[in-house]
């Protein structure tokens, strides 16, 4: 049977997120240039989901990780690093089959022509999750459960994982959504589209990009993503250097309650939309001026600092602005993971005027400081 058994006693929790999906080995570049000219290669691990299990638990969160690696010496790699970082990965699954995932890629900005990745995750461990070989009790033991639409792409296994995972039932944890649309991944035609729109739906937290949302399906603006994703309790739109836009409501018929309060968001340029029986609470907050290093990890950190700052159930503008801040940290390293700022610090820049807000500009070593006046300088 697969599936959590009907009628299945929901475990105490124990846990502030888990986090599904795979992790892989990757490969760093000793220096700029192609693959073909790149003489050797630093190893890290890279995994969206694992990125916010570690990032959290870095943070002063319970996270766990859940996964499945090959029974070799990758999988053991990332076991044991994810887990350094305080994360819970007693959940991971090995497969004695298939193997880990590895890929490599270039120095150069993924958002640039010149950037190359090459994968090597066609049948690995992690494709061959799903509704029948997942620890279930593990997974619904959190206050939060973080998928990405990256898992939907493995397989079809992976796929009819996540349509069990976002089904509403009893005592289902909130589900956090980050639709990661990735076109490589997919097996051709408009499916994917299609998918990620269907599981961003049958979520309560939603993260997606406005760039891969127009991309993915031809939707372009805030307001025009929201009108398609109606469902959520929460919807972050992630706008690159504009920022990012938030659509909160708790009244919306249907609307699926967030696990903390504070949607209203004072001091935050806000409006309602849809009527006050039918009430978004609309929240802009603008990005930082970061000096970037390498522009990976960003959206992946983005997600761990909103979470963070839900579960401490802080208002909307200050989840916005702890996401802004886990990204300004990743992005001011090489790699994507990073120690984020203490959270004393982090909640004193959270706390600036929009004035002083806007006047931030962080660059390599900014997470250090000890006074947020320290980095408060013009751009």
């Amino acid at each position: 049977m697969s599936g959590p058994a009907a009628g299945t006693a929901v475990a105490a929790t124990t846990t502030d997120v888990v986090c599904l999906g795979e992790s892989m080995v990757t490969f760093l570049p000793s220096q700029p240039g192609r693959l073909a000219d790149v003489p050797s290669f630093g190893r890290g691990i890279g995994g969206a989901e694992s990125n916010v299990a570690c990032a959290l638990a870095a943070a002063g969160h319970r996270a766990a990780w859940v996964g499945r690696v090959g029974a070799d010496g990758f999988g053991d790699h990332l076991v044991e690093t994810i887990a350094s970082y305080g994360v819970d990965t007693s959940a991971v699954r090995r497969d004695p089959v298939r193997p880990t995932g590895i890929y490599f890629r270039t120095a150069t900005d993924r958002g640039t022509d010149t950037h190359e990745v090459a994968y090597y995750r066609a049948g690995s461990a992690a494709s061959a999750m799903s509704p029948a070989n997942v620890p279930y009790e593990e997974l619904f033991a959190g206050r939060v459960l973080h998928l990405s639409g990256i898992t939907a792409a493995l397989s079809g296994d992976c796929l009819a994982l996540l349509r069990e995972l976002t089904a509403a039932r009893p005592g289902r944890p909130l589900v956090s959504f980050d639709v990661n649309h990735r076109p490589h991944l997919w097996r051709g035609g408009d499916a994917d589209a299609s998918v990620l729109l269907e599981l961003a739906r049958r979520a309560d937290l939603v993260f997606v990009g406005e760039d891969e949302a127009e991309e993915a399906w031809g939707i372009v603006g805030a307001e025009a993503i929201r009108a398609a994703v109606p469902e959520p309790a929460v919807l972050v739109v992630k706008r690159g250097s504009a920022g990012a836009t938030v659509f909160a409501s708790g009244l919306r018929p249907g609307a699926r309650s967030s696990i903390a309060g504070g949607a209203e968001s004072a001091g935050a340029r806000s409006s309602s939309a849809g009527g006050a029986e039918n009430a978004d609470t609309v929240t802009h907050v603008p990005a930082l001026h970061v000096d970037v290093v390498a522009a990976v990890g960003a959206g992946d950190a983005f997600a761990a600092g909103f979470l963070s700052a839900t579960l401490r159930g802080l208002p909307v503008r200050d989840r916005a602005r702890h996401g802004h801040l886990m990204a300004a940290a990743v992005l001011t390293v090489p790699g994507d993971l990073t120690e984020p700022p203490a959270r004393d610090h982090a909640d004193r820049l959270v706390a600036l005027d929009d004035d002083a807000w806007g006047r931030l500009r962080l660059g390599p070593g900014w997470t250090a400081a000890d006074r947020a006046s320290e980095e408060v300088r013009t751009p």
